[in-house]
């Protein structure tokens, strides 16, 4: 196939062109990180024309960019958002459940870290696809914000850094092969959700 016989709109086996590359880089950046991973073998492992690639993304760094947003929805809003509500009827038991979801992910076989955590570390803060990353890392903090001032928390931005140190700290322990990662980091959650209900006076 010519790269002007393999236009946007072609699907192959049901998948088309754009999602078989994001499909292919997920898996390759998950497992291999940014680096070490060329264009030459996505194209080719995606089976698509040389044209088509950069069709759908002008270049290597617009497909990391692709990929934090694919990694946003399907790890944020659909693993970790969507999961800790299914869990929780009240704000503080919904971010309690984050950590049920994680235990249930680290045992995964699948389980390779957080994109965002793996490409900041690999990448470097002052990298703009760290900076992405940040950003990216921010809207899970963004989740707590939002669930700690529904739970009538206080000092929510504090309350939110430190819950999400907990939240890294507990995916890197599982990294390490700490099977009660999540557990560990649930019983410390409890007391600094203490910490932060308002004093009444």
């Amino acid at each position: 196939m010519t790269s002007g016989e393999e236009s946007a709109t072609v699907v192959v086996g049901g998948v088309g062109a754009r999602e078989r590359i994001l499909a292919t880089a997920h898996a390759l950046f998950s497992r291999r990180g940014i680096r070490r991973v060329g264009v030459n073998e996505l194209i080719a492992s995606s089976a698509v024309a040389k044209a088509t690639f950069y069709r759908h993304f002008p270049s290597k760094d617009a497909l990391v960019l692709a990929y934090l947003a694919r990694s946003e929805q399907l790890w944020t809003r659909d693993l970790v958002e969507a999961g800790a509500r299914r869990r929780g009827d009240t704000p503080a038991e919904r971010l309690l459940a984050i950590f049920d979801v994680f235990d249930e992910w680290f045992a995964r076989d699948d389980f390779e870290g957080c994109a965002f955590i793996n490409l900041l570390l690999e990448m470097g803060a002052d990298h703009p696809l760290g900076q992405a990353s940040i950003g990216h890392l921010d809207e899970v903090r963004d989740i707590v914000r939002r669930w700690a001032t529904e739970a009538g928390l206080a000092e929510v931005e504090s309350f939110a850094r430190s819950w999400h140190i907990l939240m890294v700290g507990s995916i890197i322990s599982a990294a390490e092969g700490d099977v009660a990662a999540a557990r560990r980091a649930q019983q410390l959650s409890l007391r600094l959700i203490e910490q932060h209900r308002p004093v009444r006076t």
